[in-house]
């Protein structure tokens, strides 16, 4: 397989070194460039036409946040990778990198003092993410409307069970989710009349601000959720960083709860923890949704879903900056529906409807 072929963006000489070493030290990968900014990023690309580019956020000249609207703009479509701190105005600006166009990020090696571990950080988070993005770009190849859906077609689906029985709605992700969350509560009209569980794969206070994004984009309230909180219909409470959330049946309702337990298919949040723990205070009376991500994070929880006699929606491929986690679904059978994201909040809509005139009461 012919080498992927990565363009280093950074500011720092030794960030540079640090990432190209790492990179290079994996036969599959090439490091083509580097670049100091922006602005000599943009004639870099154009000059060695990489597969992917890496690119830190803050940089004189011009950063990274107008680098990816740029390169969008005249048209790259290469996956651009952001390199992130671990602080409230490095995940905003990671949101705003995001939006603007950035396929993924990762977040800068913490002040160890150790070469060696800092190198070992990267190849741990960076490495498999440009393998996934680029392997997906080479392996994917975009196709007509009415040719997607016939693509569709042939994903194995279930029959879908009664809509009366809908009373929480599930949702995990991953990479690309921060984008793909923003269209599905950017598009709701009104607020659901279900409590709405999310987990998406993302360090701490990154999922606050996410959080906060969501919130400021249509009628559903969205908040990072607390220890013993209790839910409702019309909001929407995504998981901290680092901590599983479960829900636990009281006298008064439903409560959120967070946990340090080991983490479940390589993470913390997981999918499987909040999908499994759903089905345990509600049984079937739930729908799942598993939107872009890497890995498999959410397959088995979309069983115990299915198991249980609830409901899977996934997206779709074309629409998925990663097909891993929707994909991980579909392929084992365990999907009712797949769907485009331009499609999902209507379609989530409409279950919810349905759910409605069935008479079911959420709690």
């Amino acid at each position: 397989m012919t080498a992927i072929r990565v363009l280093v963006v950074d500011d720092s000489v030794v960030v540079r070194k640090l990432v190209t070493d790492s990179l290079s030290a994996d036969p599959q990968i090439e490091v083509v460039g580097t670049a100091p900014n922006g602005k000599v990023a943009l004639a870099r690309v154009d000059e060695y036409g990489p597969d992917l580019v890496t690119m830190d956020i803050e940089m004189p000249v011009m950063d990274g946040i107008e680098t990816v609207r740029a390169l969008r703009k005249a048209g790259h479509k290469m996956p651009i990778i952001m390199f992130s701190t671990l602080t409230e105005r490095g995940a905003a600006a990671t949101l705003d990198a995001l939006a603007a166009g950035a396929s993924d990020y990762v977040t800068k090696p913490s002040n160890t003092g150790s070469l060696a571990a800092s190198m070992s950080q990267v190849e741990r988070e960076l490495i498999p993410r440009v393998k996934a993005l680029v392997g997906r770009r080479r392996a994917f190849t975009p196709v007509p409307a009415q040719a997607a859906a016939r693509l569709v077609g042939r994903v194995p689906v279930r029959p879908e069970p009664a809509p009366a029985s809908v009373r929480a709605l599930l949702i995990g992700s991953s990479t690309g989710g921060p984008e793909a969350l923003s269209r599905v509560f950017g598009d709701l009209g009104k607020p659901l009349p279900v409590p709405v569980l999310i987990v998406q794969h993302m360090p701490p206070v990154f999922t606050g601000q996410l959080a906060a994004r969501l919130d400021r984009l249509g009628p559903t309230t969205v908040v990072e959720a607390t220890r013993g909180q209790m839910i409702a219909p019309g909001h929407a409470y995504v998981a901290p960083g680092n901590y599983h959330m479960v829900l636990r049946r009281t006298a008064a309702g439903f409560a959120t709860e967070l946990n340090q337990d080991p983490l479940v298919s390589y993470t913390r949040p997981s999918v499987d923890v909040l999908f499994r723990s759903a089905v345990a205070v509600y049984a079937g009376a739930v729908l799942g949704v598993i939107l872009t991500g890497m890995g498999s994070d959410g397959r088995t929880g979309c069983q115990d879903v299915i198991s249980a006699g609830g409901t899977v929606y996934v997206q779709d491929e074309a629409s998925s900056v990663v097909w891993g986690m929707p994909g991980a679904v579909a392929q084992a059978g365990l999907a009712h529906r797949v769907v485009p994201i331009a499609d999902m909040a209507g379609t989530i809509s409409r279950r919810l409807a349905a759910r409605l005139a069935g008479g079911a009461a959420w709690r």
